[in-house]
């Protein structure tokens, strides 16, 4: 016998059954979270400066990843011949959204918040589906009280802005409220490029506040393992990752597309170099907005990169 979850007497095909993360176990109490791994959505997008529709991520990805879960006990790689997320050693459960109260931005983070607390505190890992970037924030806040960490943005923006016109929590704010945590030693801002919503002076302010910024051309002249080594070693790491990071020829439904991002395999290698290099203790993927992904090449690509990260980040805990 295989172990192929389809030998229990249903194929189960991805378009079959109710959409949660990797058709993973539905979990709606949030105090019995008794899992390796928790997913929670936060489809919250009033911080958006353009185009909304983020608040559709969570469910376009869910779908999304309904693709990769057709029961073979695992993910096997053949490059890396191993098989990731074996079925008998992860637990994944899907605790579904957090609440959003429409035009309440301050409850709604709260809201966020709480469930990526009670996912630490049941010492399981958050992975949060954004989303606009400014989901970020109660993400951030939720470790507070925990050890430091260190985050990692892969993203297009710096989203550095302090305060305009009075917002302090869109999503041109996240990684200038995280640099101002004691808990967060440093930020590694990646992919960043482009005519940028953060003025010179934000960049300026982030280099200060402890920033290391490279944009994707100077990544790729770099290569990932000097990157890599940039990047403090040995720490606790959150990533947060802008689907516009990647370049709009593969993931066109975003908010604010800029071209010139990274491909997939450019930053499923930073991610397994980080799984091994740390421990990455939390993670979001945000602004991803269906309505204009018409292929649905971009809720795939958001689904694909979470499942090859949570694989990798439990494969090399356990090493």
């Amino acid at each position: 016998m295989s172990g192929h979850g389809y030998e229990s007497g249903r194929l189960n095909l991805p378009f079959v059954g109710i959409s949660t993360f990797g058709k993973s176990p539905y979990q709606p109490d949030w105090d019995a979270i008794e899992a390796d791994v928790a997913i929670l959505g936060a489809p919250f997008d009033f911080g958006t400066q353009w185009r909304s529709g983020a608040r559709f991520g969570p469910r376009g990805i869910r779908e999304a990843s309904t693709l990769f879960s057709f029961g073979h006990g695992g993910a096997y790689d053949h490059e890396d011949d191993i098989t990731y997320l074996p079925a008998d050693k992860v637990r994944m459960v899907d605790l579904g959204d957090a609440d959003i109260i429409h035009t309440d931005t301050e409850q709604s983070h709260a809201n966020i918040e709480f469930g990526v607390r009670k996912i630490l505190a049941a010492g399981a890992l958050p992975i949060v589906l954004g989303g606009d970037h400014s989901i970020n924030i109660p993400c951030i806040n939720a470790f507070e009280g925990q050890e430091p960490i260190h985050i990692v943005q892969i993203d297009a923006h710096l989203d550095f802005v302090d305060e305009r016109h009075g917002v302090r929590h869109g999503h041109g704010n996240p990684m200038r409220r995280a640099a101002e945590k004691p808990y967060v030693t440093g930020l590694s801002q990646i992919g960043i490029r482009n005519v940028s919503s953060t003025a010179k002076e934000g960049y300026d302010d982030a280099r200060a506040m402890g920033s290391d910024i490279l944009s994707v051309r100077q990544f790729r002249k770099l290569g990932v393992d000097a990157v890599l080594d940039r990047i403090p070693e040995g720490v606790r790491y959150y990533v947060t990752i802008d689907i516009d990071g990647f370049d709009p020829s593969i993931a066109p439904g975003t908010g604010t597309p800029s071209h010139g991002g990274f491909l997939y395999y450019e930053v499923l290698e930073l991610l397994d170099g980080l799984a091994r290099r740390g421990d990455v203790v939390g993670m979001d993927l945000v602004e991803v907005a269906p309505d204009y992904d018409h292929s649905g090449s971009t809720t795939i690509l958001a689904a694909q990169i979470l499942m090859n990260a949570i694989g990798r980040i439990l494969h090399h805990r356990a090493e």
